[in-house]
């Protein structure tokens, strides 16, 4: 009889290392090499739009994932807004983190994070990478705009730490992001590195604000950002500082719990190191479960564990931290929500009056003079959208009412005269605008964030010099001065889209309506 080979130190470390790493994949069904990894340590995955078909197939998955490692963390990116996983396919039914900051009531949104919570528990995920708590202090933000609760760190604060105790109380781990704060950028991190340029004490009145708040109510977990804070730390960005991970989230804001990585491969964090050595240098300052991308493969991790293993012994990452990092990532998995037994599809996704859509358009920024064009009409004759590239954490998933109208009998707005009943034209950074006086009035143009896109401007500049009927509805974050937002939405997810249909019907059919709107009723989100 042969004995068992003992479990090494080498062994040891490299399940440790294992558990720190959260890879995506491609398909819809787990890869062998993935079910293999698990079986070793993995510390989980990262789900992503591409990795979900159904709700029954998205728990099948989830099932195997961890029945083959118990203590797998399952991560998916479901914000409850414009970033959406789970309703990738056809958008989200929630009103996104910007209008629940409008609305300012933290019962509502703590009932929406709850109803998120629910959603995912009984898909058999763990941890979602939310809420995103960054300060959106400027309106040029590319990445960030209407994922954050708004501009003041005070109402960040209090719809943050609503958002925390919502999810969580469901037991799937919510994780604020992106720490120490991305709200400040111009840049995309996905594409280049941003630097947001303050001092220490503008971080500590603006940006980590909020981030104090999800601590105080208990955030399972953190996740940093790929920016540049030189006057914190001139050489790293804050996934990779020591200063800005230990110094400042573990020691000044007294965080426990588990600080993951936003995805390695983003050009913040790799583009001048790999995606190996940032693996090494962000357990090197601090953090514990490294999101490495959505479509890695066995060779990569191969990679990562070599170099992480060269670094332990070269004596540039103590043996300890990653032992450090690894428990803490294995408590994490011990503490997800059970595996439920099968797909209770009434509880995915929560059903809203008529009412809650007026509340909801309540919370939107509308302008008298568009009430007027739209109320001189009785229907609309041209809606001219406005096709952008979505950032990357938003992906390609449906928006706004266009959303609406991709998903048959879906909503308290099912079988709206709008978008049927008027012309659609596309307009985009490849296909400009052509003859804009020809065009079937009223004319409404919907986009988002209009006054980032300079093809966008070009095409709204034109339609309004040779018309006076053309009402611009910005459904991303808006420039300030509104001057492209005759309506401001303030988020593009399917029940905003609902929502902005409830204003239109109203404000064309009987413009009273719209200025006798009853007083906001409770939403019932669960």
């Amino acid at each position: 009889m042969t004995e068992p080979h003992p479990t090494g130190a080498g062994d040891d470390l490299r399940r440790d290392i294992l558990t720190t790493l959260l890879p995506g994949f491609p398909g819809v069904a787990a890869p062998e090499w993935l079910l293999r990894r698990l079986r070793d340590g993995l510390g989980g995955v990262c789900l992503f739009g591409q990795n979900l078909a159904s709700a029954e197939q998205l728990l099948e998955l989830n099932t195997a994932l961890r029945r083959v490692n118990p203590l797998a963390v399952v991560a998916i990116d479901e914000e409850g807004g414009d970033v959406t996983r789970l309703f990738y396919d056809r958008g989200a039914p929630y009103p996104g983190n910007a209008l629940l900051g409008r609305i300012d009531d933290v019962d509502l949104t703590e009932r929406v994070a709850r109803a998120v919570g629910e959603a995912l528990a009984a898909l058999g995920c763990t941890v979602t990478f939310a809420p995103d708590v960054d300060v959106n202090s400027n309106p040029d933000n590319p990445v960030i705009g209407v994922r954050s609760f708004g501009a003041d760190p005070a109402l960040a604060a209090r719809h943050s730490a609503a958002w925390v105790r919502g999810v969580q109380s469901t037991g799937v781990a919510a994780s604020a992001k992106h720490f120490p704060g991305h709200g400040d950028t111009a840049t995309d991190s996905h594409l280049a590195l941003p630097v947001v340029d303050v001092a220490l004490e503008t971080l500590r009145e603006r940006e980590l604000v909020p981030f104090r708040a999800a601590v105080a109510a208990g955030t399972r977990t953190i996740m940093t950002s790929h920016i540049l804070l030189p006057r914190l730390d001139a050489e790293q960005p804050a996934t990779l500082s020591p200063h800005i991970v230990q110094r400042l989230l573990r020691g000044e804001l007294g965080f426990e719990g588990v600080i993951v990585t936003d995805a390695l491969d983003m050009h913040g964090a790799s583009g001048v190191h790999g995606i190996p050595e940032a693996a090494v240098l962000a357990l090197a300052a601090g953090c514990d479960l490294l999101c490495i991308g959505s479509d890695n493969t066995d060779a990569q991790l191969d990679e990562i564990v070599a170099a992480v293993e060269a670094a332990v012994a070269a004596g540039r990452l103590p043996a300890e931290r990653v032992r450090e990092a690894a428990a803490r990532v294995r408590g994490l998995g011990a503490s997800a929500p059970a595996l439920p037994a099968s797909v209770a599809s009434a509880s995915l996704e929560p059903v809203h009056d008529a009412g809650e859509l007026v509340r909801i358009a309540a919370a939107f920024d509308v302008t008298d003079a568009a009430r007027d064009r739209l109320a001189a009409s009785d229907r609309l004759g041209t809606v001219v959208r406005v096709d952008t590239v979505a950032n990357i954490a938003i992906g390609v998933a449906p928006w706004g009412p266009f959303a609406v109208g991709a998903v048959a009998g879906t909503g308290a707005t099912a079988g709206a005269r709008w978008p049927d009943a008027a012309d659609v034209v596309v307009v985009s950074a490849e296909t400009p605008l052509s003859e804009p006086a020809s065009l079937r009035g009223p004319v409404l143009v919907v986009g988002k964030d209009l006054h980032r896109h300079p093809f966008a401007v070009e095409a709204i500049t034109a339609l309004r010099a040779v018309r006076d009927d053309v009402v611009t509805v910005d459904m991303g974050w808006p420039s300030d001065d509104r001057a492209l937002a005759d309506i401001a939405t303030f988020g593009a997810s399917r029940l905003v889209g609902e929502a902005l249909i409830r204003l239109l019907d109203a404000t064309l059919a009987a413009p009273a309506v719209v200025a006798s709107a009853p007083a906001p009723v409770a939403v019932d989100a669960t």
